[in-house]
């Protein structure tokens, strides 16, 4: 077993590599950033002035000293990258989502296992405020029964970027984009649904990808609604969720990713949303109703313990932040998504159990409908 410190090289230094993976694995016990592949030497040195640069990524994976490859490149180029640095003998972690399609994924996985490597996806939003906040209160069965979920991640971009997720290629548009995000964390309040209706359109001018998509899963007596946006400049709320017992309403992204894209460092009291969400409760007796409304402190968040977590599966054999099995999940689910919208109609999961398993109990259900 590992007692040393891991030498980490990263793939990408666009958006996700410099602004989220750099910085959290340098912020990580057991984790060093050893080296970085990028076509722009000087825009890595600029940020890390002693850091090592490849121009390609066969150098770093040639490279024995690396542990433990993180890939931060377009969607489309996350399979032949991880492949092949497993196939190298490295460790890999995969900015979600996991691949372009759950084939892929699925090789992936199979393939991390023969190699008995690690292979973990980077979906940090399970670490976002609100989402702690929501699973803690849903853990409390403070709502009662669960009816209705609502989660949205709406922003106002309406001017087409010229960046890789605005144009027509695998794994580009919002579904690939923000989908992960919002599937992955019902995934872990819920389970997998039982079906899955998506919609999708091109609302900005210009847009020639999806900019918009609003997805229904079908949990037996639960429904979830998913959303995300391109064209929002009023906020609507980022969580709604109404019980049987009450409600909570919370507004706001979380603010680890602006303090980041700002070029803050994770430290003391990181994580902390400063939005605390509404949450509004039946205190009446009987069949009295009498609604109580209170803000409801936020949970902090913190995306420091996805690498802090990778650390100690590499370092001390513990179970990963996230599973190679969990993110197949996800993907699955974002692939029903597209089959969904292609073909008109609910598509149904075959991994679907219709059972709120994870929190079923903390609401005081038996998952009958």
């Amino acid at each position: 077993m590992k007692t040393q410190t891991l030498n980490v090289g990263l793939i990408g230094f666009g958006m996700a590599g410099r602004t989220f993976h750099a910085p959290l694995i340098q912020a990580a016990p057991g984790l060093e950033l050893s080296a970085v592949v990028s076509g722009d030497t000087a825009k890595v040195q600029a940020v890390y002035p002693q850091m090592t640069v490849h121009a390609k990524p066969q150098s770093l994976f040639a490279d024995p000293n690396i542990d433990l490859v993180v890939i931060a490149t377009p969607n489309e180029s996350h399979f032949p990258l991880a492949k092949s640095a497993l196939s190298a003998g490295k460790h890999v972690v995969i900015d979600k989502p996991m691949s372009v399609s759950l084939a892929e994924a699925r090789q992936l996985k199979s393939h991390a296992d023969n190699a008995d490597r690690l292979l973990s996806v980077f979906h940090n939003r399970r670490w976002d405020s609100d989402f702690l906040t929501l699973k803690s209160l849903l853990e409390r069965g403070e709502l009662g029964r669960v009816a209705a979920l609502e989660s949205r991640f709406d922003r106002f971009r309406p001017h087409v970027s010229d960046r890789w997720r605005d144009h027509h290629q695998p794994g580009s548009g919002i579904w690939f984009d923000l989908g992960p995000h919002l599937l992955d964390q019902v995934r872990e309040l819920f389970g997998m649904p039982r079906a899955i209706l998506l919609e999708l359109s091109t609302a900005r001018d210009g847009a020639e990808i999806d900019d918009d998509f609003l997805a229904v899963l079908d949990y037996d007596n639960l429904r979830v609604i998913l959303g995300a946006s391109s064209l929002v400049a009023e906020p609507t709320p980022r969580f709604a969720v109404y019980g049987t017992q009450g409600s909570f309403v919370k507004y706001g992204l979380d603010p680890q990713e602006a303090w980041l894209k700002a070029g803050e460092t994770p430290e003391e009291g990181w994580g902390v949303d400063d939005s605390p969400g509404r949450l509004t409760l039946d205190e009446g007796q009987g069949d009295e109703v009498s609604l109580v409304s209170r803000e409801l402190p936020g949970e902090a968040g913190d995306y420091r313990a996805y690498y802090d977590g990778i650390a100690e599966t590499l370092l001390h054999g513990t179970p990963p932040p996230v599973t190679a099995e969990e993110a197949l999940e996800t993907m699955s689910l974002l692939e029903a998504g597209l089959d969904s919208y292609r073909q008109g109609r609910w598509v149904k999961l075959k991994e679907g159990n219709g059972v709120r398993r994870r929190l079923l109990h903390a609401q005081g259900g038996d998952g009958s409908a």
